[in-house]
């Protein structure tokens, strides 16, 4: 049990400081609050993230997500192979352009993608593949852009949770036809709320910015079909302000994690590996649990360490998908999927921990014993 005096640690910690707070205001008195010159500022500062590419600015991660498929041209009679240890927002863009999901199996240690696995599940219907850099380590992107080439398929990265992630020196977001970035609260950046979406075509990109304002790059003279999923210039600033903090914040995501990892002795977890070449930006610090992942994680928070499980049912097993697929006899065979979901817990590794935070998280990780 913690102590009386010992606050709990949470598993994420939002940062809205004074500065995200002046930021705001400062818009908000200026009357100009939607789309308009700090979304264009922070286009262009995040840009600098993923190799300088052409960056689009929207209202969340899954309109990020739903508006690049539609770029790209991914439709009904389409199939994109997706990952179902993720969000559900992963699969939702797909089904929302009106494409079929293809689940995939995902690697033990990356928890991406297998590439094994995608280039088995591809068909003559295969659109795209969506690699998920899920906890904010990098998908297999060396092994997967080879197998898009190949069957010439578009990839759309599902970067959400990993701002700044990096393989053998190319930032996610960067690899594919584009990538997807999401700004909710409790993400290694926030803008409140919001997305971006990164691509090395500018024609790509042109069809984003008609696709988040109602079809529109001049008032009134709609070009195609469009919908609102603009950001608001609020949101931008926000935004910004987050931006210029996210390397610091970052550094210290990964020395928490080192911590951590030379910290936690029990053999009752499995910390996170890190595979060669990549860089994880820790999102979340996930470690899978040997043994009674529930008695453990009541442990940890009669201990006061916050402590979640993402994902604890994979896409493939949620009613919208579930029942389509029992309905047409269509079955998935995704062993790792269902392992990791059995297993997984995700530990505080926010940038506002303490010294004394990081010991406390140890010792009651180790306080697990051997034995769960």
């Amino acid at each position: 049990m913690s102590s009386v005096n010992e606050q709990p640690i949470p598993a994420a910690r939002p940062v809205i400081g004074e500065e995200e707070i002046e930021a705001a205001v400062r818009v908000l008195r200026t009357g100009r609050v939607v789309q308009g010159p700090e979304v264009a500022a922070f286009e262009e500062g995040f840009s600098e993230l993923v190799d300088g590419r052409h960056c689009v600015a929207v209202n969340s991660g899954t309109s990020a997500l739903h508006l690049l498929l539609l770029a790209l041209g991914i439709g009904p009679g389409d199939e994109v192979i997706v990952p179902s240890f993720s969000f559900a927002a992963s699969a939702n863009a797909v089904r929302l352009v009106g494409a079929d999901v293809v689940f995939a199996d995902i690697e033990p240690g990356s928890f991406g993608l297998d590439p094994a696995a995608v280039e088995a599940a591809i068909t003559p219907r295969t659109a795209a593949i969506m690699p998920v850099h899920l906890y904010g380590h990098p998908a297999a992107m060396d092994k997967l852009m080879p197998i898009a080439a190949k069957h010439k398929l578009a990839v759309v990265e599902d970067a959400c949770q990993a701002h700044a992630a990096a393989l053998n020196g190319t930032p996610v977001g960067a690899f594919g036809s584009g990538g997807t970035f999401s700004f909710y609260p409790t993400k290694n950046m926030h803008s409140l709320e919001g997305g971006m979406i990164s691509t090395g075509d500018a024609e790509v990109a042109r069809t984003l910015r008609l696709l988040r304002n109602q079809g529109m790059e001049q008032r009134y003279a709609n070009e195609i079909v469009g919908a609102n999923m603009r950001m608001t210039d609020v949101a931008a600033a926000v935004g910004r302000v987050q931006l210029s903090k996210l390397n610091g914040w970052t550094e210290q995501r990964r020395a928490n994690a080192a911590y951590l990892d030379q910290a936690i002795t029990t053999s009752s977890v499995v910390t996170p590996p890190v595979a060669e070449g990549a860089r994880h930006i820790y999102h979340q610090y996930t470690v899978r649990v040997q043994g009674d992942r529930d008695a453990a994680m009541q442990q940890l928070t009669e201990a006061g360490i916050g402590n979640a499980v993402y994902y604890p049912t994979p896409i493939h097993r949620l009613k919208p998908y579930w029942e389509p697929d029992q309905k047409a006899g269509r079955t998935w065979d995704l062993p790792e999927t269902e392992r990791a979901a059995a297993e997984v817990v995700s530990l505080p590794i926010h940038p506002s921990l303490t010294e004394g935070d990081l010991e406390r998280i140890a010792a009651a990780v180790n306080a697990l014993g051997e034995n769960l």
